[in-house]
C-alpha cells in the first residue's frame, strides 16, 4: 500500500502564476476592505461590488497558468497517494495534473444560490452578470467561503489529515483558522514539511523546512520523496 501524502497549500503556490495574494505588501487587501468584499454582511450592502471583484480574480486567472510547484505536486501521485487540501480559490492544482483536491475556501471557477450555497453551477472564467439568478431565483453569488462563514470541508479535510504519513505545507502563513490549524490532526508518526521563503509561525511539531518559495521548495522536496 502506498504511503498517504497531504499537501496543504496556500496561496503562495500560486503567488509564482501571477495570482496576487491577499496579505502581501501589495496583495489585494492593500487595495480592498475585507469587509467589502469577503464577507456575507459585505455581499448584502454591495453585491455589485463583491461581484465585481470575483469577476476580477476569474479574469485574472484565465489569463495564468500552473506553475512548476502545482506539476511537482501532481507528480508526485505517481510513487503516492495524495490529497491537496488548498485554501486558494483557484483551479491552478487541477490544472496542474492533480485528481484529488479538497478546496477549504470555495472555488472561483463555480457559482451558487445565495441560500446555504446550493445551487451550484461551473460558470468557468466568465463574469457573474449583475443581478444574475441561480436555479432557485435568488441572486448569483461567487462560490467562496467568506470571513465568518462556516468552512464546510473542513470535517473531510480533518479526516484526510489524520491518515497522513506525510504533511507538506507549501506556501501558507497558518495564520487563518480553522485551516491553519489542520496541521495538529496530522498522527505523530507523520513527517511534516513546510515549504515557504518567508518566516512561518512557531509550529509545536516537529517540522523540516524548507526556507524557499514555492517552484523551487517543492523541486528539492519532491526529488528527496522520490529518490
Amino acid at each position: 500500500m502506498r504511503k498517504k501524502l497531504v499537501v496543504l497549500s496556500g496561496a503562495g503556490i500560486s503567488a509564482e502564476s501571477g495570482i496576487k495574494t491577499f496579505r502581501d505588501s501589495d496583495g489585494l487587501w492593500e487595495s480592498h476592505n475585507v469587509e467589502e468584499v469577503a464577507t456575507l454582511d459585505g455581499w448584502y450592502r454591495d453585491p455589485d461590488l463583491v461581484t465585481d471583484f470575483y469577476n476580477a480574480r476569474r479574469a485574472e486567472l484565465a489569463k495564468t497558468g500552473p506553475n512548476d510547484a502545482h506539476k511537482l505536486v501532481a507528480a508526485l501521485e505517481q510513487y503516492y497517494d495524495v490529497t491537496v487540501v488548498t485554501q486558494n480559490i483557484d483551479d491552478l492544482h487541477e490544472r496542474g495534473g492533480s485528481t484529488n483536491i479538497i478546496h477549504l475556501h470555495g472555488e472561483a471557477t463555480k457559482a451558487c444560490g445565495e441560500n446555504g450555497k446550493r445551487f451550484v453551477q461551473d460558470i468557468g472564467y466568465r463574469p457573474i452578470a449583475h443581478g444574475e439568478k441561480a436555479a432557485d431565483g435568488t441572486r448569483l453569488r461567487p462560490f467562496i467561503v467568506w470571513f465568518g462563514e462556516a468552512v464546510p470541508m473542513m470535517e473531510e479535510a480533518v479526516k484526510v489529515v489524520e491518515q497522513a504519513d506525510i504533511l507538506v505545507i507549501i506556501g501558507t502563513s497558518l495564520n487563518v483558522y480553522p485551516a491553519a490549524g489542520l496541521l495538529y490532526y496530522a498522527p505523530g508518526h507523520a513527517d511534516i514539511y513546510v515549504i515557504d521563503p518567508k518566516e512561518v509561525q512557531p509550529i509545536s511539531r516537529k517540522v523540516t523546512f524548507i526556507k524557499e518559495k514555492a517552484t523551487v521548495g517543492m523541486r528539492r522536496l519532491f526529488d528527496s520523496l522520490t529518490r
